[in-house]
C-alpha cells in the first residue's frame, strides 16, 4: 500500500448488521493505513451525524421499552427499534433518514475544508447512510425511489464496505434482535447493494481472510488513485 495520498481526504465506510465485525475491521485497516504513514480521522455515523440522537434514543426506550446497552456473549439484549414496522414508522423513518443524508453531506463538507496542523488522507465511518436505507422495505416502490433520491445527493464514499455476515454468527457475538430479524437485516443489505451498483462487498470468511480482503481494496483504490495523479502530472509535463 503506497503512503502517497490524495490531497483531498478520501471517504471510506464501513456497513453491515450488527455482529458483522465493522469495528473489528476498522481497527485493522487504520493500523495498515497508520503503518503506512497515513493519517486518518475516524466517525461514528450514530454519534458524528445523526440528528435529535438523544431523542430518538429517548423515544425508543420509552415508548417500544427497547433494552438499553450493547449485547454481548452471554449478556443479550432486547432491541426494539429498526426492528419494529409499520406504515408511521416508515413515514417517519423517510424524514428522519432525509435530515441525517442532509447532515452528512454537511459533515462530509466540513472534513474535505479543514486545515488541520497534520493532513488527513482518509476519513473512515463506523456507519454510513446506508446502514438506515438498509432499514427500509426495499420492496416497497417508495422506498427504492426514497433510496434513489438520498443516493444521487448525499456523498459517496471512494470506499464503501459491505460486510456480509452469517445471521446466526452475527447474532451469537452481537446477541439484541431475533435471529429471524437478522436473517431480513441481511437480505436488505445485499438488495440496497445490488440496488446501489457502488459497494465493496466483502463476503462471509474466516476473520483472517476477511481482514486481507478489506485491506487489499483500500491498497487497489489507492494503488489506482496513485496511477492517476502520476498520469496526470505526466501529461502536465508534456504539455509543459
Amino acid at each position: 500500500m503506497e503512503s502517497k495520498a490524495p490531497r483531498r481526504p478520501l471517504l471510506v465506510s464501513f456497513s453491515g448488521m450488527d455482529g458483522s465485525g465493522k469495528s473489528t475491521q476498522i481497527e485493522n485497516l487504520l493500523a495498515a493505513l497508520h503503518r503506512r504513514g497515513l493519517k486518518t480521522r475516524q466517525l461514528a455515523f450514530w454519534d458524528d451525524v445523526v440528528v435529535g440522537v438523544r431523542y430518538r434514543e429517548g423515544f425508543v426506550h420509552h415508548v417500544y421499552k427497547s433494552e438499553r446497552g450493547i449485547g454481548a456473549p452471554g449478556k443479550p439484549v432486547n432491541r426494539r427499534d429498526k426492528n419494529v414496522r409499520g406504515w408511521h414508522l416508515t413515514l417517519a423513518r423517510y424524514f428522519l433518514y432525509l435530515l441525517d443524508a442532509l447532515d452528512l453531506c454537511r459533515i462530509v463538507a466540513r472534513e474535505r475544508r479543514r486545515r488541520d496542523i497534520v493532513t488527513v488522507d482518509l476519513v473512515v465511518f463506523d456507519r454510513y447512510i446506508y446502514d438506515e436505507l438498509a432499514n427500509l422495505n426495499l420492496k416497497n416502490p417508495l422506498s427504492r425511489l426514497f433510496v434513489r433520491c438520498v443516493h444521487r445527493f448525499a456523498p459517496r464514499p471512494d470506499l464503501a464496505y459491505l460486510l456480509d455476515a452469517d445471521p446466526a454468527a452475527a447474532y451469537a457475538r452481537k446477541p439484541e434482535y431475533p435471529v429471524e430479524f437478522m436473517v431480513q437485516c441481511r437480505q436488505a443489505y445485499l438488495d440496497l447493494a445490488a440496488q446501489l451498483g457502488t459497494m465493496t462487498a466483502i463476503p462471509a470468511m474466516p476473520l483472517a481472510e476477511t481482514k486481507k480482503a478489506v485491506v487489499a481494496a483500500a491498497e487497489e483504490l489507492l494503488a489506482t488513485l496513485n496511477e492517476s495523479s502520476s498520469d496526470t502530472a505526466s501529461r502536465r509535463l508534456s504539455a509543459a
